[in-house]
């Protein structure tokens, strides 16, 4: 019974074991994501699980500078229904409310 007893516990202790991320609140919305390597996009979340893998709907990939990897261009292409795999994610922030700010550090380069 004791064995029994511990195995309860294991179980308890796993059902409080969550995500720190609540992505239910951006469930049919839009949402940008990005990946490792440099690439991102954006469309409706439609659905994710505890390792952060995601599926997006209506998915836009916002393509990258051919001689700056890191550098996303104005040019789009379309994907539709995607599985982003949760491991390659480093990067989740809703469409809206979001705003892009200029680089602070760009003017501490040229004092220092």
């Amino acid at each position: 019974m004791s064995q029994k007893q511990e195995t309860s516990g294991d179980k308890a202790e796993r059902k409080r074991k969550e995500t720190i991320l609540d992505l239910g609140k951006y469930l049919d919305k839009i949402i940008r994501v990005k990946f490792a390597g440099g690439r991102e996009a954006s469309g409706v979340l439609k659905g994710f699980d505890p390792l952060l893998n995601l599926v997006l709907d209506g998915t836009t990939e916002h393509l990258r500078d051919p001689d700056d990897p890191y550098k996303i261009t104005n040019d789009t292409r379309q994907l539709g229904l995607t599985v982003c795999r949760g491991t390659a994610v480093l990067l989740i922030c809703p469409a809206e409310g979001m705003e892009s700010i200029a680089n602070p550090f760009l003017a501490q380069e040229g004092e220092g």
